[in-house]
C-alpha cells in the first residue's frame, strides 16, 4: 500500500530539525526500498523549512502510522501535525527514475483536496514534469479526498496547474526539493 505523508514544521524548530538531520537520514535509510519520493517543503520565499514529503510503500495503514510517529524529529517535537494518507503512485515509478533528473530547476509540493465525495482526479496528459502524481485517499484506498503531486516547474502557479481547474476546496503549493543523504 502507498501513502502519502507530510511532516508539518513547527514554528521555530528549524535549530532542532538541523541538530536533527543524521538522525533524520538515517531513519529515512531504513525505508530506502519502500521509498517513491522524499523531500523537504519550504516557506513560499524558499528560506526556510516548512515540512518534509515522503511517498511510501508499506504493508499496511499501521506500518504507514509507525513510519510517520516513530520519525526522529517527529519524537524530538519539531513538526506540529502529521498527515497521513493512502496514495496511489500514478505514474508508476520513484523520483530517481525521473528522466529531469533530482536537480536544478524549481519543483514544489502540490496539494489538492477535493470537495467532497463523487469528484474526480485527472492524471495530466503531460507528465515529463512530475516527479509523483496519484490521488489522496481515505483509509478504505477508493475514497478520494484529494491528490498529491511533485512537480518540477518554473513558478507556483505552473505548479499548481498540474491539478486543473478543479473543484478544489483547498489546494496548497510548497517550494520542495528531492530528498536523500548529500
Amino acid at each position: 500500500m502507498e501513502f502519502f505523508v507530510y511532516h508539518r514544521d513547527r514554528s521555530g524548530s528549524l535549530a532542532l530539525r538541523r541538530t536533527m538531520v543524521e538522525e533524520h537520514w538515517a531513519y529515512m535509510d531504513g525505508f530506502a526500498a519502500e521509498l517513491i519520493a522524499r523531500g523537504p517543503t519550504y516557506t513560499p520565499d524558499g528560506a526556510s523549512l516548512a515540512g518534509s514529503v515522503h511517498l511510501v510503500d508499506l504493508p499496511d495503514l499501521a506500518a504507514a502510522w509507525a513510519f510517520a510517529f516513530e520519525e526522529p524529529c517527529y519524537r524530538a517535537g519539531a513538526y506540529r501535525d502529521v498527515t497521513v494518507r493512502r496514495w496511489r503512485n500514478e505514474l508508476g515509478r520513484t523520483m530517481w527514475e525521473f528522466a529531469g533528473g533530482l536537480e536544478g530547476e524549481d519543483r514544489f509540493a502540490v496539494i489538492g483536496l477535493g470537495p467532497g465525495p463523487g469528484a474526480r482526479y485527472a492524471v495530466p496528459a503531460e507528465r515529463e514534469e512530475l516527479l509523483a502524481f496519484g490521488p489522496l485517499l481515505a483509509d478504505d484506498g477508493t475514497t478520494w479526498l484529494g491528490t498529491a503531486a511533485l512537480v518540477r516547474a518554473p513558478d507556483a502557479d505552473t505548479a499548481r496547474a498540474v491539478l486543473g481547474a478543479g473543484p478544489w476546496d483547498h489546494v496548497e503549493v510548497h517550494p520542495w526539493e528531492c530528498g536523500g543523504r548529500r
